[in-house]
């Protein structure tokens, strides 16, 4: 099994058994004031991690738990099981599963599946993105005018803030703005063209890892700015590459 093909299949099955508990009433394991983590999240976590580490169990696996499976080894699974895991528990049909491996600290695959809708997103390294076999890249269209953004506005004070003036700012200059709760699907939806850029000031590296590697392979740009004290953190702002950003 190839290492693309083990995480297509750990992506859809993953996303098939959200799917089939997405109706269900749901455990919470914790609740914060902006997130909420659920039981399921780590019992897709723990599926996700089996299938993978039997198909390659000299892998480690790098998430919310920080480093597990073989730890020292330079081949890292980056997994996020329920990406808009907020949407998920209210019962919006807006999520997806996140998976992109990472081989010596360079990014070399990502899949995004969104179970609700069936859509995978696939990219390897030096290769074009794919949605459901198709090719894909991010949108020709160079005026903010004309353009659909996301902008995210995080769970902290400070990122909240930022994200806010951002979004006040941008709303008045383009066709439309977008808040809809999951980072991975944003960076599928700029790499596929349906959204122009994605900006948020605080955002965890599992969540847009495989999301980078799509929006680059479609012809995009992403820009990361590591947080200063805490590593797997980022401030992001991933675009067609042809709308100006200087507002962003």
């Amino acid at each position: 099994m190839t290492e693309r093909t083990a995480a297509v299949e750990a992506a859809k099955m993953a996303g098939a058994f959200l799917k089939e508990h997405f109706y269900e009433e749901k455990k919470v394991d914790e609740s914060l004031k902006h997130d909420i983590k659920l039981e399921l999240d780590v019992k897709t976590q723990d599926k996700i991690e089996a299938f993978l580490a039997e198909a390659f169990p000299s892998y480690a696996f790098y998430g919310e738990e920080g480093i597990t499976g073989a730890i020292d080894s330079p081949n890292q699974w980056i997994v996020d099981p329920i990406d808009g895991t907020v949407n998920y528990f209210y019962g919006i049909p807006h999520f997806c599963v996140s998976i992109a491996l990472r081989k010596d600290g360079e990014l070399t695959l990502g899949v995004i599946y969104d179970p609700m809708l069936d859509e995978m997103w696939v990219v390897e390294q030096g290769q074009k993105a794919t949605l459901n076999g198709r090719e894909i890249s991010c949108s020709p269209r160079s005026e903010l005018a004309e353009s659909v953004v996301f902008v995210g506005h995080g769970s902290t004070s400070q990122a909240m803030e930022t994200g806010i003036d951002r979004f006040s700012r941008i709303c008045r200059e383009v066709r439309k703005m977008r808040i809809t709760g999951s980072a991975a699907l944003a960076m599928a939806y700029v790499a596929t063209g349906r959204y122009d850029a994605y900006v948020e000031g605080r955002i965890s590296l599992w969540d847009i890892a495989a999301g980078q590697l799509l929006v680059e392979a479609g012809g995009g740009m992403v820009d990361l700015k590591p947080h200063p004290t805490d590593p797997d953190k980022f401030q992001i702002c991933a675009t067609n590459g042809k709308i100006p950003v200087d507002q962003f």
